[in-house]
């Protein structure tokens, strides 16, 4: 399973961001790991140099093998909460696709 971290201009990327969130990513995901070939994590400041309450947004697009990519978005006060967030959400989405793709076998 292959992860790929981008930010927006708000938003300073750097190596220990990127590892962070990749851990995150590969920590909730990792038995799912055998059918997804890529995650994509676009993570955004939606107010920019402003504060407020769930103004990060992070999407998390997977690509399953064989399948059309599943996208998923969570906003939260922090990285890490709406990274987690949106893990959580794709977590529920690929158990529901795969549980659908095994009942059809």
């Amino acid at each position: 399973m292959h992860i790929e971290v981008s930010t927006d201009n708000s938003i300073k990327g750097s190596e220990a961001i990127t590892a962070q969130i990749t851990g995150l990513v590969q920590h909730d995901l990792a038995y799912l790991a055998e059918h997804i070939t890529r995650i994509e994590v676009h993570l955004s400041d939606a107010n920019a140099d402003k504060s407020g309450p769930d103004d990060i947004k992070c999407v998390l697009e997977a690509r399953l093998k064989g399948q059309q990519p599943m996208a998923v978005t969570d906003s939260a006060s922090t990285l890490e909460q709406a990274t987690r967030g949106a893990a959580g959400k794709m977590k529920s989405a690929l158990e529901s696709t795969l549980g659908k793709l095994t009942d059809r076998r």
